[in-house]
């Protein structure tokens, strides 16, 4: 398990290190996962191995929003003051992620199938 973490948090640090050296637009961690989904592809084994401790990390995601939580109760005075343009800002972003996550859904089904005939 330690060495499959290990394996997560090196491609994490690559894409942190590729992006601020090449000063790309892209964050860190996402181009570290889009790294990390490339060696996957290129190497099945790599992605059976890393399985178990990826859904281990995945059943325990909840976690991760503990300290955004304790920041949004450390700054409650913020968001008395700019209340309902957070409000408006919720109700704009959400339909839009949502519709982007479902027409991503639809186009990698779409290829998946083409892949598959």
């Amino acid at each position: 398990m330690i060495p499959h973490l290990a394996l997560i948090l090196c491609f994490q640090l690559l894409g942190e290190v590729l992006t601020r050296a090449l000063d790309l637009f892209l964050p860190g961690p996402v181009l570290g996962l889009v790294l990390l989904v490339a060696l996957f592809v290129a190497f099945p084994k790599v992605a059976e191995a890393v399985r178990p401790t990826a859904n281990g990390l995945l059943s325990h995601l909840s976690l991760l929003f503990v300290p955004a939580g304790v920041g949004v109760v450390g700054h409650l005075a913020t968001f008395s003051d700019y209340g309902p343009v957070f409000l408006i800002a919720l109700l704009v972003s959400t339909p839009l992620a949502i519709g982007a996550g479902a027409l991503t859904f639809v186009g990698v089904a779409r290829l998946t199938e083409r892949a598959n005939d």
